[in-house]
């Protein structure tokens, strides 16, 4: 919790610690009420979707493994901005957003491999394999443990937080790897069918269905990326209390 002065006008208003526990005490309900209505409708639509002509009923699994995919590299490059948030701007609760993104980014990643292999092994025949697209994913997968460990591994908030921030942005060199993975190289996944310059190349009985859930998922992950947030603010306030009521013991 360092000098704000440096902060961008817009950032300034959630620069003060108090403050935004209050906006995000009071938008918190609406993220998670809003995510719970997106993904009922969003899985239902997935759920009754007429059965693939190639993969049958196994291409319903795409309605909960594509938007995993799509947040794990979404958390990170939220991260990356908070990273400059920290570097650049000093903004005081950057260090904070990236330490409780990280988690959040790791569980979403680890869902998209394991639904990813479930949906592999009948289309491939296998559980895995070290093509570009799942390689490059298992290695974000190994960056947010890695940061993890490293947030946890520093006392000094200070160092904590800038060794933090450079990880992330030498680790968003992976983003774009992830994303263009199967048009760079001629590998085993499929290449994109939804985010394409021509368009989407997905039947809408599918696409519907697919974006409802991505909203809602991604709603759920700011969602819990807030609650993560609040919950480090007042673990530092305790932390910070906490030494406060020693030095007056000792004194």
């Amino acid at each position: 919790m360092t000098d704000l002065s440096a902060a961008p006008g817009r950032f300034a208003i959630l620069a003060n610690p108090t403050r935004f526990l209050q906006l995000s005490g009071a938008v918190q309900p609406w993220l998670y009420g809003l995510a719970a209505a997106a993904l009922v409708v969003g899985l239902w639509l997935g759920l009754t979707a007429p059965e693939d002509y190639q993969q049958g009923s196994t291409v319903r699994i795409m309605f909960v493994h594509v938007p995993f995919a799509w947040i794990a590299m979404m958390a990170w490059t939220v991260m990356s901005v908070s990273a400059l948030g920290t570097l650049v701007w000093r903004h005081p609760l950057a260090d904070v957003a990236v330490k409780a993104a990280a988690p959040v980014g790791a569980v979403f990643t680890a869902l998209a491999l394991v639904t990813g292999a479930i949906w592999g092994r009948p289309m491939w025949g296998t559980w895995w394999v070290w093509d570009a697209r799942l390689t490059s994913v298992f290695i974000l997968f190994l960056m947010y443990l890695g940061l993890i460990a490293l947030t946890r591994a520093l006392d000094d908030p200070g160092r904590s937080a800038k060794a933090a921030a450079i990880l992330v942005l030498v680790g968003f060199v992976n983003i774009p790897i992830i994303k263009f993975s199967v048009d760079w190289w001629n590998t085993l996944h499929q290449p994109a069918s939804v985010m394409r310059l021509d368009g989407p190349a997905m039947p809408a009985a599918y696409l519907w269905p697919l974006m409802i859930s991505a909203i809602g998922f991604t709603l759920l992950f700011f969602a819990l990326h807030l609650t993560a947030m609040r919950t480090e603010i007042l673990r530092r306030r305790v932390r910070a209390l906490t030494k406060l009521s020693l030095r007056a013991t000792d004194a």
